[in-house]
């Protein structure tokens, strides 16, 4: 495992004359987004309405979302997983702010400073791979 993420290889043979082998990986975030609720529920249960909205928040930011974005900025993920851990953390912002409409989840966290796993992760991304050596494959 890799980034307590399970690589899936999908091998894809087709023949028109000559053979192609395409391999391409797909990285599950399953285990990522399980340890994300389990770290955001913890937190419910240790302080559970006692603490207000900001502490929460920060909390989150500290130690929930590294859980969920560790060592994902080496992986291309493609649209529906990005959407997929963007919506664990909406998910969380409606429990705490007991809502269930999106344009307030978005309104809070963009007062609060939050970015979304989609925005953070591109642009982690694009540092991991500014940060990789030209010459790594020659």
């Amino acid at each position: 495992m890799l980034c307590r993420c399970s690589l899936c290889c999908e091998r894809a043979l087709t023949f028109d004359g000559n053979i192609n082998l395409n391999v391409k990986f797909k990285c599950s975030t399953d285990q990522a987004k399980r340890s994300f609720c389990h770290a955001a529920n913890s937190i419910f249960a240790k302080l559970g309405r006692l603490a207000s909205e900001e502490v929460i928040i920060q909390l989150l930011k500290q130690t929930c979302l590294p859980i969920l974005l560790y060592a994902l900025e080496v992986c291309n993920l493609d649209k529906r997983s990005l959407q997929s851990l963007d919506f664990t953390v909406n998910r969380f912002f409606m429990k705490l702010f007991k809502t269930s409409n999106i344009e307030i989840v978005h309104y809070c966290q963009n007062m609060s400073g939050l970015q979304l796993p989609s925005v953070l992760l591109g642009s982690r991304y694009q540092k991991f791979l500014s940060d990789v050596p030209c010459d790594v494959y020659s």
